[in-house]
């Protein structure tokens, strides 16, 4: 639809047919004049990563913080209680309630405050813009749709732009978008021939047209749109493809500078729409933690209804209805039955209450958020060569760390590098390496009358012009500008700075440059090369560009001696079967040594043509290229017939270099019984080479593929044939290969089958892979029947989907930006840190919540059974056996300090050694110690002890026996407060029983605690406190510590509670030891101190010794100095060296 049809339906008032579909875009937001034009709406420029506004926190905070049923259950409770007469003061559950709450909030609004922080440093990054014919400085966030914006080399782009012009003369730019797609190729970029010449901010404020393209999308690689230029009274429309547009987050190479306009923008482009949403992210613990608090609820409406239908059953009797001392009112006499039972049963609800843990929740809140420190704080997360930490961004999933099944991880700048180097090649059946800078035969050493050659053989001098010649490598624009090119005044090169379409070729031609044959750069359509100091310059008639079917490339050049010659190169299974001449069976070899070695490897190849081929071959090609209809087919057809008998020069092995401890990461997650999946946008060949190389793949797997399926039927028939030699060889391991065309199709429709091949392989390989993609992947296995839990890790912002699907996600601080880190959960600065990270702190963090959680119901079964006990004894009147200060103190005071501080120091065994068997971390997998068994187990106990603390001080004073030398009997205040006192000791006893690892705070917090009991008792009891209107405790204490029948009771209760506790732990770790528990005492008998254990091989405890030493050199980062580098730990290091030098 024309431009004028457009404006037409705007004039009638109405909206454009398919308004929807497309937009249009005004450069520079010159609306027509024309008074009924209504401009469309369009997003702002800003990105929003955070989750909460000043004016929704309140609001939103409350409404997820009572979506726990804990804190529900509560506010609940506390408004029972200021709307009847209950046992207990509304206190008792508004004042823990409101702390919890608080607490919550404060913490969950300082992490979304970083997040802020984040988000406001993006946006406000600053940017030039081309308003009212000059270039006005300006803000990212307020950049428009419309709107002509400049970027300059090295700079990121900070929206969706359609290319305007460069410097360039025929518009072209160079791109790399390593952190959008993971591919560090730079990718070339055209303006449209009319707006390609308006080079200056003058012509372009002149410049009038609209654009009209799509609506926003998420595939990176798809774009449709045409822009409609006014020049002079007449309108030229162009169409505009993805080589028209540059995205947010690519960022702008070997280009001084570009213009270009605003198409999308803020959370509209691609970038942001590859962004999952971010979602909140729950625990298994927490969800486990929630189905335990509805479980102790079923117990506690059970018991409020016993005690209701038990106090009606004794009131049956006259007696006991209306006893002399406690006559009822004319109201309560009149009142109606039933609204007595409901009163009664929701007072009975009140005081049973805390046998649901309100504190739980801010206890586990401040455990993650205070525990998540160490993470930051350790020395082994710490990257010295970029000076970077870990770093926690949500704090919520700790334990999570400690529960993973599967982990995705990107390739690119993940597992690699990202720094290609040139190892090996072969030549005319010839292996080389290159040993300073020359080229060597295999077996032939510098020294040797061969290995010292200053001149090159004719094939090893064609094979490198073919290598310079036959790739799409730039050269810094800084370098091509001066006269002299790359050489100084005196005559020394100085090294020439590529840039390539992929880090392959950059490798290759570098390679090429430091042997003798360098690539002087492109001008116009002439290539420049020089061989051995000589300048050679070859005219460049034809490119044959990459595709991932015929996975080759082509040139097609004129020689200095006006001979036309094609140079292929590409994978081997697509060039050897077109070589006709040359040493094929022996490169067939050594491409496969070069592969085993976990090499890259390509195929060189020419051929020459008569001038009679050359001038089909033109033709053919200028026809396919300007066909209109099935253009791909005809260009395909065109290029098999150019690519065919071809000479083989020979093969090329470059390595991507692996990123430090790879291998040995990839192999402990398999020990640890996690299947590790690599999701890479890569292309194949390079995918599984490198799998192979990192040991993701073994050579002895057998790798099946479901590759360049276009059909459903054919997906289907061949993931059936996979399934059915998975089920034949079952004894093979096996590895999976899937494309992203494959796994569209096997997702649509055969998505079951698909997941039975994955899960029996043990290990996928995904490539070609979209960022949403890969999201996707990982979804399907987050909710498959089994839902495993699942880890994702990358570097790019074509990994935060994936990041933000998966339950914990984790940035790698690469080269690829900050996206990743921003977006994810956790961040370190090395995939090899992950082993740490899930071995060790996501082990400690498990357990240490596992045993929190679990060790909270017990402590408050503990504490609300005597409750319900003694009602039998008190006509079920509601009387409460404990003073209203101890029910509020409970949890807050007596209680919390020592099962916090268990959780954030606890070390069951000893960090070395869980790294170094990561067989452990499968004894906590399946959210193993938060299960029903265990849970069962504690409750078990809590009520076990419950009974022991009440009957024991039952037997004791339950017959009226005097216990104090004056003869005087004790109250049912003396009962309560006995019973209390034996439990706060059996309770903090019982912490002490679960630690292993003792430090000075837990034995300050622990006895600590105990003692603070008595002294606070003391003091409340033994004074008269004014603003309390009654003291039913007043002397209370004090009068049962002056009894000696008293301390024995509490010693004899405490020690019969603890004593099975003692034998069963003894008799299990002797008879049924757990592997964690055989680690435990293989790791005491083989320490050296606390701080280190000498269970590693010597070298690496000699390299621990020189890492604690160099403490006393290298200035630490303060921010985890206090930790790492403590005065004791510096005296640990001093006297372990002193140890070792001995």
């Amino acid at each position: 639809m024309g431009i004028s049809r457009r404006l037409q339906y705007c004039h009638q008032g109405f909206d454009p047919p398919h308004q929807s579909d497309t937009r249009t875009i005004y450069i520079a937001n010159r609306f027509p004049q024309h008074g009924h034009y209504i401009p469309q709406k369009f997003a702002d420029n800003r990105i929003i990563s955070s989750k909460y506004t000043v004016w929704n926190f309140v609001p939103k905070n409350l409404f997820e913080q009572f979506r726990r049923i804990a804190n529900f259950y509560f506010l609940i409770i506390f408004l029972v209680q200021l709307m009847i007469d209950t046992p207990t003061s509304p206190i008792t559950s508004g004042l823990p309630l409101f702390f919890v709450i608080t607490v919550t909030a404060i913490k969950q609004g300082y992490e979304d405050w970083l997040r802020h922080k984040a988000d406001n440093e993006v946006n406000g990054a600053p940017v030039y813009v081309v308003r009212s014919g000059g270039l006005v400085k300006t803000r990212s966030k307020n950049i428009r749709v419309g709107d002509i914006v400049r970027v300059a080399k090295d700079e990121t782009f900070p929206v969706d732009l359609v290319l305007l012009s460069s410097d360039r003369v025929d518009g072209s730019c160079h791109v790399t978008t390593a952190s959008l797609d993971g591919e560090t190729n730079l990718k070339t970029h055209v303006a449209v021939p009319e707006t390609a010449v308006l080079q200056s901010v003058a012509n372009l404020d002149k410049l009038v047209a609209v654009i009209e393209c799509q609506q926003p999308e998420a595939d990176l690689y798809r774009f449709v749109g045409r822009i409609t230029i006014s020049q002079q009274m007449e309108e030229i429309v162009r169409p505009l493809g993805p080589e028209s547009l540059l995205l947010r987050g690519a960022r702008l190479k070997n280009t001084k500078e570009i213009f270009g306009v605003a198409v999308y923008t803020g959370m509209e482009t691609k970038m942001a729409l590859n962004y999952k949403s971010k979602s909140q992210k729950r625990s298994a613990v927490e969800k486990s933690m929630n189905s335990f608090l509805i479980i102790y609820l079923i117990i506690l409406l059970f018991e409020a209804i016993l005690s209701t239908i038990l106090k009606y059953a004794w009131q049956a009797e006259e007696k006991w209805d209306e006893p002399w001392y406690n006559g009822k009112t004319e109201h309560e006499r009149n009142s109606s039955k039933i609204l007595r039972f409901i009163s009664d049963f929701l007072a009975f609800l009140v005081l049973y209450n805390f046998i649901i843990p309100i504190s739980l929740y801010v206890t586990v809140e401040m455990q993650k958020f205070l525990g998540s420190f160490f993470i930051g704080w350790d020395l082994d997360l710490y990257h010295e060569e970029t000076n970077q930490r870990a770093q926690v961004n949500t704090s919520d999933l700790n334990e999570e760390l400690g529960q993973v099944e599967y982990v995705f991880t990107d390739k690119t700048g993940t597992l690699t590098e990202n720094e290609m180097q040139f190892r090996e090649c072969s030549i005319n059946g010839i292996k080389y390496q290159e040993v300073n800078g020359k080229l060597t035969p295999e077996g032939f050493s510098e020294d040797s009358p061969d290995g010292n050659r200053h001149t090159l053989m004719k094939e090893e001098e064609l094979f490198l012009k073919a290598v310079c010649l036959c790739h799409t490598v730039q050269i810094s624009a800084d370098q091509t500008d001066g006269a002299d090119g790359p050489w100084h005044a005196n005559g020394i090169a100085s090294p020439l700075e590529y840039y390539a379409s992929s880090p392959d070729e950059k490798a290759l031609v570098e390679a090429a440059s430091r042997v003798g044959v360098v690539f002087m750069g492109t001008s116009g359509d002439s290539m420049e090369v020089k061989s051995l100091g000589k300048p050679e310059r070859y005219k460049l008639l034809h490119v044959l560009e990459f595709d991932p079917n015929r996975r080759r490339m082509s040139v097609i050049v004129e020689s200095p001696s006006g001979e036309k010659l094609l140079f292929t190169k590409g994978a081997e299974s697509s060039i050897l079967p077109r070589s006709k001449s040359g040493e094929i069976d022996k490169t067939r070899i050594h491409v496969d040594e070069f592969a085993l070695k976990g090499l890259r490897t390509l195929c060189v190849a020419y051929r020459r043509f008569t001038p009679e081929e050359y001038q089909e071959i033109g033709k053919r090609l200028h026809e396919a290229r300007t066909a209109l209809q099935q253009r791909e087919e005809k260009l395909a057809d065109v290029f098999n017939f150019i690519e065919r008998d071809l000479e083989l020069l020979g093969a090329t092995g470059v390595e991507d270099k692996l990123q430090e401890k790879v291998q040995e990461t990839i192999e402990a997650l398999r020990l640890a019984g996690i299947k590790v999946w690599v999701l890479t946008g890569d292309k194949h060949e390079t995918a599984v080479s490198v799998s192979l190389s990192c040991g993701h793949f073994h050579r002895t797997m057998n790798i099946l593929e479901l590759v360049q399926h276009k059909s459903d039927s054919t997906c289907a028939e061949q993931l059936r044939q996979l399934a059915k030699r998975i089920k034949e060889d079952h004894v093979i391991q096996h590895g999976l290969v899937v494309d992203g065309t494959s796994l569209s199709l096997a997702l649509r429709e055969h998505e079951k089958l698909f997941m039975e091949v994955c899960k029996n392989c043990s290990a996928v390989l995904c490539c070609r892979m979209a960022p949403l993609q890969k999201a996707k992947v990982v979804r399907l296995l987050k909710t498959s029947p089994e839902k495993p839990i699942t880890l994702a890790i990358g570097d790019g912002a074509n990994d935060v989907s994936m990041i933000q699907e998966a339950h914990v996600g984790i940035g790698i601080m690469g080269k690829e930006g900050r996206q990743a880190v921003r977006n994810s959960d956790y961040a370190i600065a090395r995939f090899k840190f992950l082993s740490k990270l899930l071995f060790v702190h996501g082990h400690f963090y498990y357990i240490r919540i596992a045993t929190l959680v679990q060790y909270f119901f017990y402590k408050n079964v503990c504490f609300i059974t005597p409750q319900f006990l003694y009602q039998f004894f008190c006509l079920f009147s509601q009387q409460t056996l404990y003073d209203s200060v101890y029910l509020t103190l409970y949890n807050i005071c007596f209680t919390s300090l020592p099962v916090l501080i268990y959780s954030l120091f606890e070390q069951h065994v000893h960090p070395h050694v869980l790294q170094s068997k990561p067989v452990l971390y499968r004894d906590i997998s399946k959210n193993a110690h938060l299960g029903y068994k265990p849970f069962l187990y504690w409750t078990i106990l809590g009520f076990l002890h419950a009974f022991v603390f009440f009957y024991g001080s039952y037997l004791l004073m339950g017959e009226d026996t005097s216990l104090l030398g004056n003869g005087q009997m004790f109250g049912n205040w003396t009962f309560g407060t006995l019973v209390f006192t034996v439990m706060v000791i059996t309770v903090t006893m019982k912490m002490a029983l679960e630690t292993h690892f003792w430090t000075w705070i837990n034995h300050f917090v622990t006895w600590g605690s105990i003692v603070f009991y008595f002294i606070f008792s003391l003091f409340y009891g033994g004074i008269i406190w004014p603003f309390l209107h009654t003291q039913d405790m007043y002397f209370v204490f004090v009068q049962l510590l002056s009894s000696g029948s008293a301390w024995f009771a509490i010693i004899l209760i405490v020690v019969a509670c603890l004593f099975l506790d003692v034998v069963k732990k003894v008799l299990y770790r002797h008879l049924q030891p757990t592997s964690t528990e055989k680690a435990q005492m293989y790791s005491n008998r083989v320490a050296l101190s606390d701080e280190f254990i000498a269970l590693q091989p010597l070298s690496r405890a000699r390299n621990q010794l020189s890492k604690i030493s160099l403490l006393r050199q290298v200035q630490v980062s303060t921010a985890w100095t206090p930790c790492a580098a403590s005065q004791m730990g510096k005296q640990h290091a001093h006297l372990l060296e002193e140890c070792w030098n001995d």
